[in-house]
């Protein structure tokens, strides 16, 4: 097959963009870099079966070039993902959820390929219903902080369905929920990617609210391969893909601290506004039709993602973050 990724200098869309050329395939990436970053996808340069695009798949993305040819897939990765992006970018975060997914629709109607949508667990808002499977409807707040990821996502898998009904397009749509691994990037607000690089600095570990909202962590290796199924074998209806065990952010800053070796402290901030108190997935959806579950555990992986942080100690990643005046949830 020959696949279009969007954001695949991202964390999730390069590892995916490895994950199709390991099976065979041919990838075209593309990417704005406004939060992806070139060592991603540094690795693949000299790949003869990888063609990478600078370019922003909200404005129009002329046919030429590694776009001319037919593609069998189109995957639509591109978007800021955690909190103090898209407290940042705001207006970005919803172009790329609206105008970047007809874009990319468009692209996979021209060439009648497969059109696969990565959503988010964000959908469902703060949940009143836990664990969270793919028929609840979500409870979100539309005009919140929040609200631009939420409604920008929840406007895609809209999209999505539309294009499905409408033109008979065969489509996918994935609940990503959160996953953490090696190229994240530093600082980027999420919350593992906060307490390795705090611990890794020694400085405090920041939990926002008193610790006790909860969050299930996928390894990457787990989801991509669990979003590589879907793609491969799935159906138009969405489908959560994520690690249904559950920690607390209290759990998860003591467990990290352990594996860092760190004795810094741990701090409490306020909880930002209309963050999610609890969140996990049922994946039985994802075990029944794909065959899918998640085998790393939340210590293993962290080893990993640990490993792959402290290689960037020293580097200016893992300096202070600009301050823009914007405050989000790090989960």
């Amino acid at each position: 097959m020959k696949v279009l990724i969007t954001g695949a200098a991202g964390f999730l869309g390069s590892h995916l963009c490895d994950r199709f050329l390991a099976d065979g395939h041919t990838v075209v990436g593309l990417d704005n870099y406004v939060t992806g970053h070139r060592e991603n996808v540094a690795h693949l340069e000299s790949e003869k079966r990888f063609d990478f695009i600078e370019a922003d798949i909200s404005t129009a993305v002329e046919r030429r070039g590694a776009l001319s040819g037919r593609f069998d897939g189109v995957l639509h990765l591109a978007s800021p993902a955690s909190p103090v992006d898209y407290l940042e970018l705001p207006i970005e975060t919803l172009d790329v959820g609206s105008i970047g997914t007809r874009n990319a629709l468009e692209l996979a109607r021209n060439d009648s390929a497969r059109f696969f949508m990565a959503s988010t667990s964000e959908v469902y808002g703060d949940p009143l219903q836990h664990p969270q499977t793919e028929s609840y409807w979500g409870n979100v707040n539309p005009i919140g902080p929040r609200s631009v990821y939420d409604e920008a996502k929840r406007f895609s898998e809209a999209l999505t369905m539309a294009y499905h009904r409408r033109f008979g397009l065969d489509t996918r749509i994935v609940r990503i929920f959160n996953t953490y691994g090696p190229r994240m990037r530093p600082r980027d607000g999420r919350v593992v990617t906060n307490f390795i690089v705090q611990a890794l600095n020694g400085e405090p570990v920041t939990i926002y609210g008193d610790g006790t909202q909860t969050r299930s962590f996928c390894y990457v290796d787990d989801e991509i391969e669990g979003i590589y199924r879907l793609f491969m074998k799935g159906d138009h209806l969405p489908t959560n893909i994520g690690n249904p065990g559950e920690f607390d952010m209290r759990q998860l800053a003591e467990l990290v601290l352990e594996l860092v070796g760190s004795n810094a402290p741990i701090v409490y901030l306020p909880l930002p506004e209309n963050d999610p108190k609890l969140r996990k997935p049922d994946i039985t959806r994802a075990r029944t039709m794909l065959g899918w579950e998640p085998t790393v555990s939340l210590r293993d992986g962290l080893v990993r993602t640990i490993a792959y942080f402290r290689g960037l100690l020293g580097t200016q990643r893992m300096g202070p973050r600009p301050s823009s005046g914007a405050v989000g949830s790090p989960a």
